[in-house]
């Protein structure tokens, strides 16, 4: 299933002016890291196979270019004035859809800081009703002028660092508070709200991050959030699009093929290191979801 968000042409000189910013602190492919805490940019010169990768909660907005993000059977695109945000740390499998040496994809992202979050919304007047309703743990939407013309004024302190020690907390601030009264205010809200299903699943998915070689035993998982089992299973599958095992299932998976890639496993050993007990199993669950077998995907890697 795809996802597909409108966007508005309201903003398109702010995109481009926000693009000829980021051109000039990224030379080359790759992430760049900023002086602001926090914030980076991606850039690339061309389109791109699936990348997949374990994110922690973070806001992605989409300068130039176009990317697609698939989270279980589901696909996002974002284009230009438009962001994308995950809520909880979730495995995602991503692509650049539109880039080229002269237009290349410019993402802007910024890791989210909860505490701060948190602060926002103690001091801001929410209906507790709607802090037990269950979303999506990642979504698109559109950024407004407001939040886009905060973005710009963060981004062009890089060209006057002496400033950033004192202007770039209040403009943080002032970001947070737009997204949390955009489009998605509920799901940003849920982030930071404690009791929150959100992060009763959040704990969850720390809990499985840190025993994902061990077996998963769903009641006691569930137990551990103080959920039951079953509104723990129903909750887990909406904010994240698949259940508890598919999610340790994508972990494990992601792990053996970094053993392999970079500590010279064979499929045999890394298998076992991330809790496997059937080699056969673990190589037909690795083709399904890299589209190779296990060496010969490294191998294919290697070699790109």
């Amino acid at each position: 299933m795809t996802i597909e968000i409108s966007t508005s042409d309201g903003i398109t000189d702010q995109c481009q002016e926000l693009a000829t910013l980021v051109m000039r602190h990224t030379e080359s492919n790759g992430v760049h890291p900023t002086e602001i805490d926090r914030l980076s940019f991606a850039r690339s010169n061309a389109m791109s196979a699936a990348i997949y990768s374990v994110d922690k909660p973070r806001l992605n907005l989409m300068v130039q270019g176009e990317k697609a993000v698939l989270l279980g059977e589901e696909t996002y695109p974002y284009r230009p004035g438009q962001y994308l945000i995950h809520s909880v740390t979730l495995p995602l499998n991503g692509r650049v859809v539109e880039a080229t040496p002269d237009q290349p994809c410019l993402v802007l992202k910024l890791s989210l800081d909860l505490v701060q979050l948190c602060d926002l919304v103690t001091q801001m007047s929410f209906s507790s009703a709607q802090q037990e309703n269950s979303v999506r743990g990642l979504w698109v939407s559109n950024a407004d002028a407001t939040l886009i013309e905060c973005v710009l004024r963060l981004v062009k302190l890089l060209e006057t660092p002496q400033d950033i020690p004192i202007l770039a907390p209040v403009m943080l601030r002032e970001l947070y508070y737009r997204l949390l009264i955009g489009e998605q205010s509920e799901a940003v809200r849920q982030i930071a709200t404690s009791g929150s299903r959100m992060q009763r699943i959040a704990s969850a998915i720390q809990l499985i991050k840190a025993e994902f070689t061990q077996p998963l035993r769903i009641e006691t998982l569930a137990g551990r959030v103080k959920m039951s089992p079953s509104s723990f299973h129903q909750h887990f599958k909406q904010v994240t699009s698949m259940s508890p095992l598919q999610y340790q299932k994508q972990l494990r998976l992601l792990e053996a093929r970094r053993l392999m890639l970079s500590e010279a496993f064979d499929a045999i050993a890394a298998a076992y290191q991330v809790g496997y007990e059937s080699p056969s199993q673990f190589s037909r669950e690795y083709s399904r979801m890299f589209g190779a077998p296990p060496m010969r995907d490294i191998e294919r890697l290697r070699t790109a």
